[in-house]
């Protein structure tokens, strides 16, 4: 079998949302997509990327670029020399993750298919089925409430609350919600960097005296100052989630000495794909801290990836892996299924993707 790297292409793709998706960084009615082909003699790994500029810079442009210098260094490589392959792609271009993360995972893809393996299999294979949360978008409270209740009707028990543009509102919102839902359904909160550091402490503290039973809050505050977003989790009790604080392995551990946050949340959009987040999750075992699996606003290709690798380590304990379910439509046939909240991975080689090409 002739398994050295021959060529990288990269295609656009477009895909339009069931409702619009409203954070407090930016709205989407549709998710644009970079699908990237890593093909050999004999077989083709498949990967994407999604341009999320508010978070990590990439445009659908740079991603573009940075496919094509990264196969410079690439084409000709013996996909069984991984660890010199995942070298190069993370030395060759600085930052760039989206575009790193989108030849990780088409890397990975080609990997099980060489083995005749699951990814998540060659990673651990701790599971087989996961159970995600699905978001509410930033909205009026009382169309957040019906989204809740509607999405509790669809079969969902974890809640993921959007929040960040004016704390007065947002615990309106979130009393709402809880009032609404009742006491069993777990509730999150994402603030998306949108308060102050004692604006946070103000909202979250108030959250603790209501009893409403928050799961954790994610990226209460700016995701560059370490010490403020330290400062809020020294002086709340429900844990915190870093997201946007943390892309690379020398980030985590830097938050993770400071003790900067209860827990991580794992991006392949962020981490550059697979090979880094591994090396995360890794560090927060260490260290006594949980991992989460989420994503951008991304194609089921990253999400496919992205649920391997939470299948694949016991220290992923919270996944919010929810986007295929705010889409019209899939360009892929195969990767993972969802039954409600649950979403379940097959055992076909690599990712178990296909596609009409």
């Amino acid at each position: 079998m002739n398994i050295r790297i021959l060529d990288i292409r990269a295609e656009k793709s477009s895909i339009e949302l069931k409702k619009s998706f409203k954070t407090a960084l930016r709205t989407l009615d549709v998710i644009d997509t970079i699908i990237v082909k890593v093909i050999t003699k004999d077989i083709v790994g498949y990967g994407a990327a999604s341009p999320t500029e508010v978070i990590t810079g990439d445009t659908s442009q740079s991603i573009m670029g940075a496919i094509n210098h990264i196969k410079l260094y690439l084409i000709g490589k013996d996909i069984r020399n991984f660890e010199d392959i995942m070298i190069t792609l993370n030395k060759c271009i600085v930052g760039n993750t989206s575009a790193k993360a989108a030849i990780d995972i088409a890397i990975y893809d080609l990997l099980g298919k060489l083995y005749n393996a699951p990814v998540y299999r060659l990673l651990g294979g701790y599971r087989t089925k996961l159970i995600t949360d699905i978001t509410i978008s930033l909205n009026p409270v009382e169309e957040m409430v019906s989204d809740s209740i509607d999405a509790i009707n669809n079969g969902f028990s974890i809640l993921k609350i959007k929040l960040g543009d004016d704390s007065y509102i947002d615990f309106k919102r979130i009393q709402a919600i809880r009032e609404a839902v009742g006491k069993s359904i777990k509730l999150r909160v994402d603030a998306n960097q949108g308060w102050k550091p004692k604006e946070a402490i103000n909202i979250i503290k108030k959250m603790e005296a209501y009893n409403l039973n928050i799961d954790f809050i994610e990226q209460p505050v700016d995701a560059k100052n370490l010490d403020d977003l330290k400062y809020v989790t020294d002086n709340v009790s429900i844990p915190i989630l870093a997201d946007e604080s943390v892309f690379s392995p020398v980030d985590a551990m830097k938050l993770i000495n400071m003790k900067a946050s209860d827990m991580i949340n794992i991006k392949l959009m962020k981490t550059g794909g697979i090979y880094n987040a591994l090396k995360i999750i890794n560090l927060a075992e260490v260290s006594g801290m949980k991992c989460m699996i989420g994503s951008m606003m991304e194609s089921n290709i990253g999400i496919t990836a992205a649920a391997h690798l939470a299948a694949s380590k016991a220290n992923v304990t919270e996944v919010d892996l929810d986007v295929p379910l705010l889409c019209k439509e899939s360009p892929i046939i195969g990767g993972v299924t969802y039954k409600k909240d649950e979403i379940t991975l097959n055992n076909r080689a690599g990712f178990g993707m296909n596609f009409n090409d």
